[in-house]
């Protein structure tokens, strides 16, 4: 066992389940500019009203906790909305998207969050607890679209532990390469206000984490994904999920891949080896 599973009580943090926790925001002229400039997006931002990228709501209503009451790592201490899970690194998981309207320029939005589960597993790098959340987006009172988050909490990693590695994949029909420097890491982290310290902090990354690199966040992938498949298909998906595999770094070579799927595409991040780090699944039905 690891030093901070004898204090894992699952009953305990099972208590969290059906909590709530609501977050007012704008989509912001200034946001849609910044993030259309972050993610590289071709042509002019998004205006007043017009419609904004999918998945810029992960900038939205974020939680806002004092300097001073952030952990080591730069997330918030422990408890709060989310259940105060003792083991030590917390990821974004993976999640899933319905959109049931466009989120445009200037609306004014409600997002309601609500704690749906919390399980405890073995896995192979030791105790992994994964806390489920679901979000519900309103926009001017209308409902936009609704989200489950899957968050995993997990044992530290030793510096110089090798990072989990997934099967080499094939090129996918449509391919894109990207890159991912520190600079487009920084701002992606300020747009959603995470201080995580693996996306912008290289010595913590490294020596504390046991990173090669700075990580590329899932969510970021995830949004480049979703953007590229709108563009494949000419119209954004109506349906979107996406599960973390293994991670990307900042100097890693990496590309976007697609491939039709029944219903919809099948999308991943893979390095240049292969080796998946992000797959996807895009539907318009």
């Amino acid at each position: 066992m690891n030093e901070a599973s004898p204090a894992l009580c699952i009953d305990h943090l099972r208590g969290w389940i059906g909590r709530e926790d609501i977050g007012l925001d704008i989509v912001g002229e200034d946001l849609a500019r910044k993030y259309h400039a972050t993610m590289d997006f071709p042509g002019e931002p998004p205006g007043r009203g017009e419609i904004a990228p999918q998945l810029i709501h992960f900038c939205l209503a974020q939680p806002a906790a004092p300097t001073a009451a952030l952990g080591s790592d730069g997330h918030p201490s422990r408890g709060g909305f989310l259940p105060p899970v003792p083991l030590p690194r917390r990821m974004w998981a993976g999640g899933a998207l319905t959109f049931h309207a466009d989120l445009r320029v200037g609306d004014a939005t409600r997002r309601i969050s609500r704690i749906e589960d919390v399980v405890l597993k073995q896995g192979r790098s030791g105790t992994l607890c994964f806390v489920t959340v679901s979000h519900r987006l309103e926009a001017n009172g209308a409902l936009v679209l609704e989200e489950r988050q899957d968050i995993v909490y997990r044992d530290a990693t030793m510096p110089g532990s090798a990072a989990p590695t997934t099967p080499a994949r094939e090129a996918g029909t449509h391919r894109r390469a990207k890159e991912a420097g520190a600079p487009m890491l920084f701002r992606y982290s300020a747009l959603t206000f995470n201080g995580h310290r693996v996306h912008y902090d290289r010595p913590y990354a490294s020596e504390v984490e046991g990173y090669p690199g700075l990580v590329v966040h899932g969510p970021l992938q995830a949004a480049w994904l979703c953007n590229y498949a709108a563009e494949i298909r000419g119209a954004p998906p109506k349906r979107f999920s996406f599960r973390g595999l293994s991670p990307l770094f900042d100097h890693d070579g990496f590309a976007l891949h697609a491939n039709e799927a029944e219903g919809g595409l099948a999308l991943w991040t893979a390095r240049q080896d292969g080796a998946i780090c992000v797959s996807a699944q895009a539907h318009w039905g």
